[in-house]
């Protein structure tokens, strides 16, 4: 198996509705970092920004039906359909019903539950 996975820029936290204007305040007020709303049209998030965090990008993301926040991490891969076939075989199953996603990406998640987004290199 030649696929290799590497960290991509993106990192979504996952937040609250009751915990979301206190959160972006935090990254914005108290830690001083470049934040911008930025318009999604998602099923399951209602509102995102966008912070600026050094090489990386968090997305606080504020969904409606969680009760605690969740960190969500990027991978980036030469080639999705290798690496899902690599995933299958090593018993690591996709869960794809977590949230809409493009064609050519996959959910997965660790044994913790942390959740990873599979995409193609760019």
């Amino acid at each position: 198996m030649n696929t290799k996975f590497e960290a991509g820029i993106n990192i979504a936290i996952k937040i609250p509705k009751n915990k979301y204007e206190k959160t972006v305040a935090f990254y914005r007020d108290i830690l001083k970092l470049d934040v911008e709303e930025k318009p999604i049209d998602n099923p399951t998030v209602s509102r995102t920004h966008e912070v600026k965090f050094g090489h990386n990008i968090i997305w606080l993301d504020c969904v409606d039906n969680y009760t605690h926040s969740e960190t969500w991490l990027q991978l980036t891969v030469p080639n999705v359909a290798e690496a899902t076939d690599y995933l299958l075989s090593s018993g690591v199953e996709t869960c794809d019903e977590i949230e809409e996603l493009p064609e050519n990406m996959h959910w997965i998640t660790d044994p913790a539950g942390t959740v990873f987004n599979v995409q193609q290199k760019r």
